[in-house]
């Protein structure tokens, strides 16, 4: 899947919270990889806290994420922040302008909120994955991943994560979701995505039992599990950590009672620096290869 080519250049973005001066040391490293495999790295005017946690106001985030959406040269947009403020940016975005100019669009956390806006305003495919990988404890085989998957066009490492059965057989869908807790902020908006046989897929960062079964039930009472093909479960980082009980499978199995919903679970994808990339408004397809 080659979306970057030597010479092409890329925008790095903060969409949600503002990044911290001292974030400019990751930034100049981060671009050091980058311009390594041959890109060029464009960085938003609005990338660094201006007061309090903001980077600019919400339209002035908007506007640049359009430009870099509408300019001819920017090939990819990464962004590099989290937090909670992305959601904020939705209501000044011209999605008829980035269906027309569509392009690659990575984050991942709070980023969840535009991931599946794009999808669902735009039809535009967007990539769970936090850029800032490539410069973590695990940064040379991101590194590599990376540039095989989306450069070179070697395999799909980047894309192609372990998983384990935790009930049905197969699933295929088109994927939608992201961080448990951040994909909620959609609901009741126009900008939440169609549950409808789809495949959804959650994780988390932090989040004890109680706050994990707080979001599950609001899930289920939105109807989010009526008439999904799956559900493909990430890294719960606080909860696999301190190993808590009842785990985040049997906390999903229990709440929403149905057998013929099927289950993966990944600890590849999700905020630990080796996680691995899934795309937002693709179709994929699991079987379960017994012997």
């Amino acid at each position: 899947m080659s979306l970057l080519k030597c010479g092409d250049a890329v925008g790095i973005i903060a969409c949600s919270n503002g990044l911290s001066l001292e974030s400019k040391v990751y930034l100049n490293n981060l671009k050091k990889i980058l311009n390594g495999l041959g890109l060029k790295v464009v960085f938003s005017e609005k990338l660094f806290k201006e007061k309090d946690i903001f980077n600019g106001t919400n339209i002035e985030k908007a506007q640049v994420l359009m430009r870099f959406f509408k300019d001819k040269d920017i090939k990819v947009i990464f962004d590099v922040s989290g937090g909670d403020l992305a959601n904020g940016i939705l209501e000044y975005l011209n999605f008829e302008d980035i269906k027309n100019n569509p392009k690659p669009f990575f984050g991942y956390s709070d980023l969840s909120v535009v991931l599946n806006s794009l999808y669902s305003k735009s039809n535009v495919c967007s990539y769970l994955y936090q850029i800032r990988n490539l410069i973590g404890n695990d940064s040379e085989n991101q590194i590599k991943n990376f540039k095989n998957t989306f450069i070179e066009k070697k395999d799909n490492s980047l894309l192609t994560f372990n998983y384990r059965w935790i009930q049905g057989e197969e699933m295929e869908g088109i994927v939608i979701g992201g961080n448990i807790r951040c994909f909620l902020k959609l609901v009741g908006t126009e900008y939440m995505p169609d549950f409808n046989n789809k495949i959804l897929f959650l994780e988390s960062l932090s989040g004890n039992v109680a706050k994990m079964s707080t979001y599950i039930n609001q899930y289920k009472q939105i109807g989010a599990f009526d008439n999904i093909k799956g559900i493909i479960l990430g890294n719960f980082t606080e909860m696999e950590d301190n190993n808590y009980s009842p785990n985040i499978a049997e906390l999903i199995k229990g709440t929403i009672n149905n057998a013929n919903i099927p289950i993966i679970k990944t600890e590849e994808i999700g905020h630990k620096g080796n996680s691995k990339c899934i795309i937002i408004g693709e179709k994929v397809r699991f079987k379960n290869k017994r012997n």
